[in-house]
């Protein structure tokens, strides 16, 4: 079985970058958690397959990811919506090691100092040399949920640092709009972020019969963002998607900080 949207864009390895940015961007955005007011025009751009300026200009209002982008792509001599800077954002790319230390502390410092307050100093402490300016750094890292995990509220933050990082799972049956795929879940022990057993999910594939993901078959690997699935992963992107993330797990375990932003 297969999704079928009733549009569909190219395949996402030489797609736009936009689009392959409005792909992750969009789940958290149509739960009203960043980016512009305006989701629907998102989930149109990517199973339409168009791109022009709106949607350029819809991935600008991503306030929270558009400086790191920025910082990517200045590294590289790249547009912050070059294909490779939107990929090594969402999933890691070695294009991340060529991102000095200084602006990464200063992308960080910028954005963040006001607001951390007297937490500054762990904030500090999480822009360890082996980070990576990826989306995990800004999960793991940057935003509070870790803090919260330490100081002993666990539910809500493990369940929203769940969803918020970019997983890999394999789909084992479509049904309509949805999907069933098996994951391996965040877990907690007290101390230390793991990756737990494989569990199964039910994830959402489409709305409407528009997908971010195009078609997907049982057996796909595909990424996830907050309970839909994004992209189909081939060898090379899940296994830069998996080095990553594991990267910015084990800084975050190895350091005990984690910054408490408001």
């Amino acid at each position: 079985m297969t999704f079928t949207p009733r549009r569909s864009g190219p395949g996402a390895e030489g797609e736009d970058g936009a689009l392959l940015f409005a792909r992750f961007a969009y789940p958290p955005n149509e739960l009203g958690y960043c980016g512009p007011d305006d989701d629907g025009s998102l989930l149109e751009y990517v199973a339409s397959g168009a791109t022009d300026g709106g949607l350029r200009q819809l991935c600008r209002g991503f306030e929270g990811a558009w400086p790191y982008l920025e910082v990517i792509a200045g590294a590289s001599g790249l547009d912050p919506l070059d294909r490779r800077v939107v990929e090594a954002y969402w999933l890691g790319s070695p294009l991340l090691d060529r991102v000095a230390m200084h602006d990464l502390g200063g992308s960080v410092e910028d954005r963040f100092r006001g607001r951390a307050g007297a937490d500054w100093d762990r904030l500090v402490a999480a822009i360890d040399p082996r980070a990576r300016l990826s989306h995990a750094f800004h999960v793991f890292a940057v935003y509070p949920w870790v803090g919260l995990l330490r100081g002993g509220t666990v539910e809500q933050p493990l369940h929203v640092l769940d969803r918020c990082r970019i997983r890999w799972g394999i789909v084992e049956r479509v049904d309509g709009d949805l999907a069933v795929v098996r994951c391996r879940p965040l877990a907690w022990d007290g101390m230390r972020l793991t990756l737990g057993p494989p569990t199964r999910e039910e994830v959402v594939g489409a709305r409407g019969g528009l997908a971010l993901a195009g078609p997907v078959r049982e057996g796909d690997v595909v990424a996830l963002h907050w309970g839909w699935i994004c992209l189909t992963l081939d060898p090379r992107r899940l296994s830069h998607l998996k080095h990553y993330h594991q990267l910015q797990l084990d800084l975050v375990n190895q350091t005990g900080v984690a910054a408490r932003l408001s």
